[in-house]
């Protein structure tokens, strides 16, 4: 799986103005009618009506078993099926051609020779958009079969339109993600250059704090997001002066308050967006210094009032700085640092985040390898 938090590109939607003119101007495939009735002759009588009044393609049946199973394999967009047959009747093959989603909505007429009020109600408890008479004069069975096909044709626009825009939202949707994943990205490396012109600790950071989330079992989305958000964790660096920011040695009190002060100001930052991913990055940039005991900062927030996503990222961002050369310290070796994280259990991290974390040691090591400073 790749830990890359950089933004994904679509490769195979076309953009979504120029697929709507290709989806508007272009020939649906012909039109489908499933006919099916005992009776050979009436069953190439119902045909010759059909063919007579729209250009449709007609699959006739005369055992209804066979045209339900041929139903299941192809999507027919108007279905004319008799009433009194001896293996199934009409009213059964409606209520099993409703049961598949294709045929949920499309015109199914039913026709027989015996009516009365009983079958007309039946066959439209059961599902009939409407129920012919073979008795009623040819001209009149031919103009209602022909608004049954131009129903049919209608549902059919309408059906191809509504995919069209489905599709069309999914395609803005995507593309609307990868810009603000990209934002995100671009944002949180330009933080990280005011004091480490690598990059890396960014990637690192991102792809242990998605390793830990998997790990814990956490729903795809919520890995996804809590890689795409962990980045913009030290976003209130922005803010430090460069001279505390930047010193080779170790702070004083007073700077170490300032500095400190980064994770209040990286959730002012980001705090109030209407972006799911930023809101959850506000509550990382605010929350990654708490711990576990409550003695963290800024809020001196205790065990599982500290959001989950800042608990996993405080693992994440403790371990790369550990394992990582600054100004102030060398690095220490990957054994150490796992150590170290093991030793915090309980006080300064979740127990069950250090779990995830130990579990995960072996694709936590080919990050490290994968995101070296170079």
């Amino acid at each position: 799986m790749s830990t890359h938090p950089g933004p994904v590109r679509s490769t195979t939607l076309a953009h979504p103005v120029v697929m709507r003119a290709e989806t508007i101007g272009r020939v649906l495939p012909a039109m489908r009618a499933l006919v099916i009735d005992d009776s050979r002759a009436n069953l190439g009588h119902l045909q010759a009506l059909i063919r007579s009044v729209s250009d449709v393609t007609c699959h006739g049946f005369t055992d209804p078993v066979a045209a339900i199973a041929a139903a299941g394999e192809t999507a027919f967009d108007i279905v004319v099926v008799d009433y009194l047959m001896p293996i199934m009747d009409g009213l059964d093959v409606i209520r099993h051609l409703r049961r598949q989603p294709t045929h949920a909505s499309i015109p199914i007429v039913m026709v027989t020779g015996r009516v009365n009020e009983a079958v007309k109600l039946a066959a439209i408890e059961a599902g009939a958009t409407d129920f012919l008479s073979k008795s009623v004069g040819q001209t009149e069975l031919k103009a209602r079969l022909r608004n049954l096909i131009q129903l049919s044709a209608s549902l059919r626009w309408v059906n191809d339109q509504a995919a069209w825009l489905e599709h069309a939202l999914s395609v803005a949707t995507h593309e609307l993600l990868e810009r603000e994943e990209e934002m995100i990205l671009r944002l949180s490396r330009a933080v990280e250059y005011r004091d480490n012109d690598t990059g890396g600790h960014t990637l690192r950071v991102a792809a242990y704090s998605r390793i830990i989330a998997e790990e814990l079992g956490l729903p795809p989305d919520t890995c996804r997001s809590i890689y795409l958000a962990a980045p913009l964790h030290d976003v209130g660096k922005v803010a430090i002066p460069d001279a505390i920011l930047l010193k080779p040695g170790r702070l004083d009190p007073e700077e170490f308050i300032r500095i400190q002060g980064h994770a209040a100001l990286g959730h002012e930052i980001l705090a109030g967006s209407r972006s799911g991913l930023i809101q959850l990055a506000a509550e990382i940039a605010g929350a990654h210094h708490e711990r576990w005991d409550g003695s963290g900062y800024p809020a001196g927030l205790r065990g599982r009032l500290i959001p989950l996503a800042a608990r996993i990222v405080a693992v994440a961002d403790v371990f790369d700085a550990l394992t990582t050369v600054r100004p102030y310290k060398a690095a220490q070796s990957f054994d150490e640092a796992l150590a170290h994280i093991e030793s915090e259990r309980g006080k300064h991290f979740d127990p069950t985040c250090v779990q995830a974390f130990l579990a995960g040691r072996r694709r936590i090591l080919e990050a490290k390898h994968a995101y070296a400073d170079r």
